[in-house]
This record gives C-alpha cells, sequence and structure tokens, in this order.
C-alpha cells in the first residue's frame, strides 16, 4: 500500500510539474491581467526598434521574396495577451514597406501582408484581438501550438518575431524532481543558487527546446527570410545570483518555504515545484545556432533592457508586472488561496532588499539576435 500511495503522489507532483512547465500569462483586463500589467516589456523592445530597422534594411532581400509570392507573411512566436505583439507587428509591417519602397522602387503594388499570431492554446487570443486597429492593412490569424513544434505550412513565411518568449521552456527537467538524481532541486525553485547539477539540467533543456525552434522556423520559412528574436539573457559565466531576476526568484523560493512551515502549502509541493525560465548567455545562444545549421547569425548582442529605469524601483508595480506574466504557473500548481500570500510577502520581501536590487547587475540582460534562413 505504501508504495502504491507513494507512486500515486509522486504522479500528482509530475502532473502538476507538467502544469507550470510553460508560460500561462493572465488574461482579461482585470487589475492583475498581463494587457493591463506589461508596460514594462513593451519599453523594452522598443530599444531594439531602431535596430530591427537597420538590420531589415541591410539583410532582408524583398525583390526576391516577392518573387515568389505576392504574399508577405509575418509572424510573432509567442504573441501573448495585450497591445505589445500589436504594435511589434505594425512596426514590423511599417519598416518591410519601408525596405520594398526603397528597393523596388518602380514597382507600382505593395504585396499583401498577413500577420500570424502564435501562442499556446490556453491563450487569451479572444483578448488579443480586441487590440486589432479598425484600420488595419493587414490580414489576421492566430495558430495555436508550441513554438517549438512546426505550427505552419512549409516555406510559407518571409520574417518571424520572436520577443521575451524562447527563455520559458517547453518542459522541466526530469531529474528536477527525482530525488535520486544530483540535480535534484529540493527546497528551490530555480537555478538561482541551486548547485551546478541544476543549472546543467536547465542549459540542457534550453539547448533542446532552442534547436526544436529553429528546425521547425526552419521548414516553415522560405530561404532569405529571417527571424527577430528579443528576450532575457545573461553574460557568459555570469551567476544568475547577480541580477534582479534571480534574487527575486530566491525570495519566492524562500518565501515557499515559510509557507511550508505555517501549512500554506506542502513541502512536497514546493519540492515538486520549479520555474521554467532560462536565461540563456549568448555564447550557448551562438553554439545552439551553429549546431542547428539551418540559419546564419546576421546580428548577436546583449543590450540593457531598461535604460529608461532609473533611480528606485517601483516595487509594488514591478511585481505587478511578475505576477501578470507568471501567476498562471503558480495557481495551477499551489492551493488558489495561496497565490495572494505569495506576491504579497514579494512585495514585502523585495521591499526591504530594494538597496541591493538597485545595485544589481543590469546592462547585459537583453538578447538581440537576427537570424537568417540559409
Amino acid at each position: 500500500m505504501a508504495t502504491l500511495v507513494s507512486d500515486s503522489l509522486a504522479k500528482k507532483n509530475n502532473d502538476k510539474a507538467s502544469a507550470n512547465s510553460t508560460a500561462q500569462v493572465i488574461g482579461g483586463h482585470g487589475t492583475n491581467s498581463y494587457s493591463n500589467n506589461s508596460s514594462y516589456q513593451r519599453l523594452s523592445v522598443n530599444i531594439v526598434t531602431k535596430k530591427i530597422e537597420d538590420a531589415i534594411m541591410k539583410n532582408l532581400d524583398v525583390e526576391t521574396l516577392s518573387s515568389t509570392s505576392n504574399i508577405f507573411r509575418v509572424a510573432d512566436f509567442g504573441c501573448g495577451v495585450g497591445s505589445n505583439t500589436i504594435n511589434s507587428m505594425q512596426d514590423l509591417l511599417q519598416i518591410v514597406k519601408k525596405k520594398y519602397i526603397s528597393q523596388c522602387p518602380t514597382s507600382s503594388q505593395m504585396p499583401e501582408f498577413q500577420v500570424i499570431f502564435n501562442d499556446q492554446f490556453t491563450n487569451d487570443f479572444n483578448t488579443l484581438f480586441t487590440y486589432l486597429p479598425q484600420d488595419k492593412q493587414y490580414l489576421v490569424a492566430s495558430v495555436p501550438g508550441s513554438f517549438h513544434n512546426q505550427v505552419l505550412p512549409k516555406s510559407s513565411l518571409h520574417l518571424a518575431h520572436c520577443s521575451y518568449s524562447l527563455h520559458w521552456l517547453s518542459r522541466l527537467p526530469k531529474e528536477l524532481r527525482d530525488e535520486r538524481s544530483p540535480a535534484w532541486n529540493k527546497g528551490k525553485i530555480h537555478y538561482t543558487s541551486a548547485p551546478p547539477e541544476v543549472l546543467m539540467a536547465y542549459a540542457t533543456q534550453f539547448a533542446e527546446d532552442l534547436d526544436n525552434f529553429l528546425s521547425a522556423r526552419g521548414r516553415e520559412m522560405v530561404s532569405g527570410g529571417m527571424i527577430v528574436i528579443v528576450g532575457s539573457s545573461i553574460p557568459d559565466g555570469m551567476p544568475y545570483s547577480q541580477v534582479v531576476n534571480g534574487i527575486m526568484f530566491d525570495c519566492m523560493g524562500s518565501i515557499l518555504m515559510d509557507m511550508v512551515k505555517t501549512g500554506s502549502i506542502s513541502e512536497a509541493d514546493v519540492d515538486a515545484f520549479n520555474l521554467p525560465i532560462y536565461a540563456c548567455p549568448p555564447g550557448e545562444f551562438i553554439e545552439g545556432v551553429e549546431r542547428n545549421g539551418l540559419f546564419s547569425i546576421e546580428v548577436i548582442e546583449l543590450m540593457n533592457p531598461a535604460p529608461w529605469l532609473k533611480g528606485p524601483i517601483d516595487i509594488p508595480v514591478f511585481v505587478k508586472h511578475v505576477r501578470a506574466a507568471m501567476e498562471g504557473m503558480f495557481s495551477n500548481h499551489f492551493p488558489s488561496k495561496s497565490i495572494d500570500e505569495l506576491f504579497d510577502h514579494l512585495v514585502l520581501k523585495l521591499s526591504d532588499i530594494s538597496q541591493q536590487l538597485e545595485s544589481c547587475y543590469r546592462d547585459g540582460l537583453q538578447l538581440f539576435a537576427i537570424l537568417k534562413r540559409k
């Protein structure tokens, strides 16, 4: 009987772990919704708009692409909910149109444009489409499904965009929940401050995910097409405990263990929970692209994701943005009544160390990359 109970508990914890292995932002238009708490993300993306324009103007051969099709397709992979993805797609289309005018000045007609929004099946596409402008000059489609798999027809895509999505792992490494493994992450919820075996498990899973992502895009994309990637990163060799998010993840784990002591949640639930987030250093990213072999790297650099953020961090606002993006993972795993307690305590805990957060390294935490299909 003990074995049956143990196996049942293990299966329950594994099912919960699978549920929190992908991002689930808060949909709708509520107080804690992602659509109302994603201005930080938009500001981070805005700082690369000029770089994206420079790369497209230099590297995208629209004349060759338009010779095979009168439809130019753009896709946003991991689109999420809210106006950010709509604005990003409109910015991209304006840049592409500018390139058409520049490269094909004698052409009498622009191609027809189609924008495709992709995210998990659980994404709130209904809320997303409420942000579409009435005067849009492009066709729209949503394609649910994991971007680690092919979701579009072969050789149908010209320009792909992926912003702050690749850092979400497709699944959690099973070693993190195996008591017999050196990577068992007991009492922690991330690789921050964890043993090197935990970090290696995360890095290995990300490498697999990146290869699957590139292989899927390689099948979907025409030769000469491009991928724009913006996302979380960290300088090669820097411990994640030296950045704000790393400190925050440690605080979350500490709060959850405190909640175990008060009986709000169980220790087994904490041990079975890990955040499926990996900030890939540029060296590992370059190795992954070269190993995959389908794309050339036209641009890659690290940037400060928040040069506009000066002075003290507004902790309550910061935590609201974090909650909008991450609450789904916690609510799928822990009792719903414990979620408010977690984020309320996070505000207090981060406020107590606000000076430490303000002094953290932040210059090179955003990866910007342009890949071109060979």
